[in-house]
């Protein structure tokens, strides 16, 4: 049954929609110009034109990118049964947004027949991607979201490390990653119109077959449904739609996810009403949005992007969402992997890759690439170059350590291999928490900036902690509420970046990571921090023993859980925080150095946090000796090097989480 809030709230966002965007348009051009000449544009003032060819196709364009994602997100909730599901969760808009990026930067010729095709390919590459990994667990919400959230986040940081490598595109492509509707026009509205008549053809042809798939997978194989192709369908159709809206006007976050939300709210419920309420909530809902900030703009106040707006809403709506999948997952589609075999001597094999991070840190001071090729660093040119590298190499190599270690450290405490600063999160709040004193204090010295990327790294590692212990959360449910909140903290980045403010170009400039602008001091203290941290975590080895136990045990044991746990937690946080001011928020470290170190057989906790923070410091220093030697003479961003190096292990991991 239709509520009455179903007929009430649109008609009041419409007319609020409208009374925001005529007070951006009186702002512009007066009511009494607004009766145009139909000579032509030669005939119009400048005003007259901003207000045609500006404001009006602007409006509309809102309302149709609106649709489109609400109808993406529809799709794609319906044929997964997910509640979670939408292009910036599964990772479709990214994929999108980086194939464009790739196109544009890399290989121009790509663009001749228009950014569409070109989107669409790495839309559809990204979801197949994140459906084959899902596939492993029968496509249990929580696995699909996950890896479509982790996917998400590795096309993100590939696209802003190979901006940043290309200065003189970087100011358009950072306005378009934005999803900026001001670079739009009456072409935008025709092309946008041609694809959301095809989109609804699609969904109306498909309203059926979903219908049979909502009644369960054997169920719909019973009845004679081909579940395969209908799922195929029902996802190359979402996937076309929101890539089509990355080709015009870039990254518009978790309106897909929003709109169905909001249309089951005002009563919609089965799969017809939900397919055509969500575009017309998407719509209303854009449209909102964007009139918002042209009547701000109108004030004088920055015009922002509106896609790093609407990405705001992405987190909290994640987050208030969660609950919804207790009666939808089964536990067994939640179980943690199965561990390998405990190895017979772990500290011999900690050894041995202590001795080969130290191995590999020695190849990379003095081993070099010149124009005659790979050598050895040697005489006057040696005395100049060794200094700097070493300061560089030792900071990113504690960097890495600090990390792992905070990674192994939070993988003890929540009894999920999965967790990771970078997943939970906390990179992200570090971030934020960095971005915050650049913008607060005029000219922050580098203990200020470590102290508020500490404290941001900090603070959301104990929001994470408030939440799951209020809520009861399982782990697979954890993960998802830090990715709701790292998405929350790189959707305000990219609104901080496109404000044209300068700080934001070294923000930019930081979060691709570096190690060569480290000074000593620097390196010393992040050194002395990184081997004060393994020091404490090994005498303290017997807490990450029994926490994973559970709480009944930790407490019988006499050991003060809650202290112990917030300890842990505080401690991740500031180690993840001031190694990220020094290097950037480099990307999977965490999540990799330990996934490797527990394949290897190192269980125990003193020998697993040794091997995780000995092999955080070895693949930060490959990554760093990548970077600089990869495209010499140039350096490349160290996080670019991390991530690459980290995403094979961050699909090793998902794949091993099989389907019960």
């Amino acid at each position: 049954m239709i509520r009455p809030p179903f007929l009430t709230l649109p008609l009041v966002a419409a007319l609020g929609a409208a009374c925001l965007w005529t007070i951006a348009a009186l702002a512009a051009l007066p009511a009494a110009y607004w009766v145009l000449p139909v000579a032509g544009p030669q005939d119009l003032s400048p005003e007259q034109i901003l207000f045609a060819f500006g404001l009006m196709p602007r409006a509309v364009i809102a309302l149709l990118i609106g649709a489109l994602l609400g109808l993406s997100g529809a799709l794609m909730q319906a044929v997964l049964r997910n509640p979670l599901a939408d292009p910036t969760t599964l990772g479709v808009a990214s994929g999108a947004q980086l194939a464009l990026v790739c196109a544009t930067l890399l290989w121009p010729n790509m663009l001749a027949l228009g950014p569409g095709p070109v989107a669409v390919v790495g839309g559809g590459l990204a979801a197949l991607i994140v459906m084959a990994l899902g596939a492993r667990r029968g496509f249990a919400p929580v696995t699909v979201t996950i890896a479509g959230m982790l996917v998400g986040m590795l096309a993100s940081a590939i696209s802003t490390a190979l901006t940043l490598g290309q200065g003189h595109y970087l100011l358009s492509l950072v306005i378009w990653n934005g999803g900026a509707l001001s670079q739009d026009s009456w072409h935008g509205v025709i092309r946008l119109t041609v694809v959301l008549v095809l989109g609804a053809a699609g969904a109306a042809l498909l309203v059926r077959p979903l219908v049979v798939l909502s009644l369960g997978g054997a169920t719909a194989k019973a009845l004679g449904a081909q579940v395969g192709a209908i799922r195929v369908a029902a996802l190359a159709l979402a996937v076309f739609v929101s890539a089509m809206v990355s080709a015009e006007v870039g990254l518009v976050g978790f309106v897909g996810l929003a709109a169905p939300a909001l249309a089951r709210r005002l009563g919609a419920r089965s799969v017809a009403q939900v397919l055509l309420a969500a575009p017309l909530a998407g719509a209303l809902l854009l449209w909102l949005v964007d009139s918002a900030l042209l009547a701000l703009a109108a004030f004088g106040l920055p015009e922002l992007p509106t896609g790093a707006l609407t990405g705001l809403i992405g987190g909290p709506l994640l987050i208030a969402l969660l609950p919804r999948l207790r009666n939808i997952v089964p536990p067994e589609a939640e179980r943690n992997d199965t561990l390998p075999p405990r190895a017979p001597h772990p500290w011999r094999r900690v050894a041995l890759l202590a001795c080969a991070a130290v191995a590999f840190a020695v190849l990379s001071l003095f081993g070099t690439r010149g124009p005659e090729g790979w050598g050895v660093i040697s005489g006057a040119i040696a005395a100049s170059f060794v200094p700097l590298r070493a300061t560089a190499i030792l900071a990113a190599a504690a960097a890495g350590a600090l990390l792992a270690l905070s990674g192994a450290a939070l993988q003890r405490v929540t009894a999920n291999p999965m967790a990771a600063p970078e997943v939970l999160g906390v990179t992200g709040g570090a971030a934020l928490g960095y971005a915050a004193t650049l913008f607060l204090f005029p000219a922050p010295s580098p203990l200020t900036l470590a102290l508020g990327s500490s404290g941001g790294a900090a603070a959301t590692l104990i929001i994470l902690s408030a939440y799951a212990a209020r809520s009861d959360m399982a782990p697979a449910r954890l993960l998802l509420a830090g990715l709701a909140i790292g998405a929350f903290a790189s959707a305000l980045l990219a609104a901080i970046m496109a404000s044209g403010d300068p700080r934001a170009w070294s923000l930019l400039g930081w979060l691709a990571g570096s190690a060569t602008r480290v000074t000593v001091a620097g390196a010393m203290a992040l050194a002395a921090m990184a081997v004060a941290a393994l020091g404490a975590a090994l005498l303290l080895s017997r807490w990450f023993d029994i926490l994973p136990l559970g709480s009944g045990v930790a407490q019988g044991l006499g050991v003060p859980l809650g202290t112990v746990r917030l300890a842990v937690v505080l401690a991740a946080g500031l180690a993840t925080g001031a190694a990220s001011v020094l290097v950037g928020p480099v990307s999977f470290v965490g999540l990799m150095a330990p996934h490797i170190a527990r394949s290897l057989g190192l269980l125990r906790p003193a020998p697993f946090l040794a091997a995780s923070w000995c092999l955080g410091a070895l693949l930060m220093s490959l990554a760093a000796f990548g970077a600089r030697t990869a495209s010499y003479p140039y350096d490349l961003p160290l996080g670019l090097f991390a991530t690459l190096i980290g995403t094979p292990w961050l699909f090793i991991a998902l794949l091993g989480r099989r389907h019960a």
